[in-house]
């Protein structure tokens, strides 16, 4: 995504370090000085360390879907992760999700939608269909090897 828009700086925030150093490697293999990496855990990126209405846009694909009920507490797409990324987007600015995990994508879509901050791009208020842009990850080939469906989900940063 990096090299197809150069001009627009890309800002990686992920807990697994060696998913950082693959990016930094490709990045630099690829002469692409457009990409910087947090290490950590982006909640604290968002809410301790970028200004309000700072974010073009925010992707998040395919986060641990935390598949038993008792540590569904623990994924990432709830309402107040949602509540603080609308703060940190300027308005007009999407929200991409996309997940291989069937019952997190109900989740997505159900917990994005009741937000007022945002709306969904889909006309039907379902899910998107992948769009060419987003590339082909790692954990989405896993997935359609093992026969998952994805979904992508893209809201949009309203006014309010």
């Amino acid at each position: 995504m990096a090299a197809a828009d150069p001009g627009t700086g890309i800002l990686a925030a992920d807990v697994h370090t060696p998913g950082q150093g693959n990016l930094l490697a490709l990045a630099e293999r690829n002469g692409l000085d457009n990409i910087r990496v947090a290490n950590g855990d982006a909640i604290i990126l968002l809410r301790e360390m970028l200004a309000p209405a700072s974010l073009s846009g925010l992707r998040v694909f395919f986060p641990d879907p935390w598949p038993k009920k008792r540590h569904h507490k623990r994924r990432l797409i709830q309402p107040e992760f949602i509540e603080l990324a609308a703060t940190r987007l300027k308005p007009g600015a999407p929200l991409h999700c996309a997940t291989d995990w069937e019952p997190y994508a109900e989740q997505m879509l159900e917990v994005l939608s009741a937000s007022p901050a945002f709306d969904n791009s889909q006309p039907d208020g379902g899910y998107t269909p992948r769009p060419d842009f987003r590339p082909l990850t790692k954990f989405e080939g896993q997935g359609l090897d093992k026969g998952h469906l994805v979904h992508d989900l893209i809201f949009r940063r309203n006014d309010t």
